[in-house]
């Protein structure tokens, strides 16, 4: 579309502002974002015996779209998962994707007597670089975390979302 019919269409910006405007040929992020949903009713359903396969199964759910898994937990009732986001995908189109899947996953194996589904909401928590040490071995110490029933602020800890 021509811009002349545009007000200050023909003024010369670097001129102006004496700027040399160059093209980004690439893109650059630095997305990290921490995601925790529930277990449908907070039921208390996933085991210890078939988590890790769970865990590696969200992980290639996560990879194959081109993210990067920073760290991955358990609870009985909830998960989470830490992920530089590849910025071709949204975050609800990740996070539809990794419970949508997975669910079908453990249904699939049978891991549950009854039909497995997660909630319906998520929590999904940006944070900066210098936060990534801190939620790693936040996700990573889970069942410390809870064992201790400690509620303590951190990046991505809401009450309500981790008891």
């Amino acid at each position: 579309m021509p811009l002349s019919g545009y007000p200050f269409a023909n003024l010369n910006v670097n001129a102006i502002f004496g700027y040399n405007f160059i093209t980004m040929p690439n893109t650059y992020t630095q997305l990290y974002i921490h995601c925790v949903f529930a277990v449908k009713y907070r039921k208390a359903i996933i085991q210890s015996e078939w988590d890790e396969r769970l865990h590696q199964y969200i992980t290639g759910i996560l990879q194959n779209n081109g993210h990067k898994l920073l760290a991955i937990n358990s609870m009985p009732d909830h998960l989470h998962f830490f992920v530089g986001l590849n910025p071709k995908q949204s975050i609800s189109d990740m996070l539809r994707l990794v419970k949508g899947d997975s669910s079908e996953f453990v249904n699939k194996e049978k891991f549950t007597k009854r039909k497995f589904y997660w909630q319906d909401g998520y929590g999904a928590f940006s944070n900066s670089r210098s936060q990534i040490d801190s939620v790693v071995k936040y996700i990573i110490n889970q069942k410390q975390h809870h064992s201790k029933n400690i509620q303590r602020r951190i990046p991505g800890h809401v009450a309500g979302l981790c008891r």
